[in-house]
């Protein structure tokens, strides 16, 4: 079943980091690293496969691993343009972050 997400793109800023997401398809999105803030490099772009589960109308719940070993769920709140990311780093660092996901306007 085709999510509303998929053709589309975001910007995510939670401070710290700030990427663009692009749903692919159903099952794959490609992030884009536009500032890294010491976590990655700025630029770095992966394309990962993602479970997607709405949570509501404009509410959605994005997990996906990386070729790093890197873990990410996030709760997009596409109503009110919010982002809860938690990521897992190969290190076993976890990261949780707040802030804003928002369409990338052409």
């Amino acid at each position: 079943m085709k999510n509303n997400l998929t053709g589309n793109r975001y910007i995510m800023d939670v401070g710290v980091l700030k990427t663009e997401l692009f749903f692919e398809t159903d099952e794959t999105m490609v992030f884009t690293v536009i500032e890294g803030g010491g976590l990655t490099k700025n630029g770095y772009s992966e394309s990962v496969k993602t479970t997607i589960a709405e949570i509501r109308p404009q509410v959605y719940m994005v997990a996906w691993k990386e070729k790093s070993g890197a873990t990410v769920t996030h709760v997009e709140d596409h109503e009110n343009g919010i982002i809860y990311s938690n990521a897992t780093l190969p290190d076993g660092s976890f990261y949780t972050m707040k802030g804003t996901v928002n369409p990338l306007e052409d």
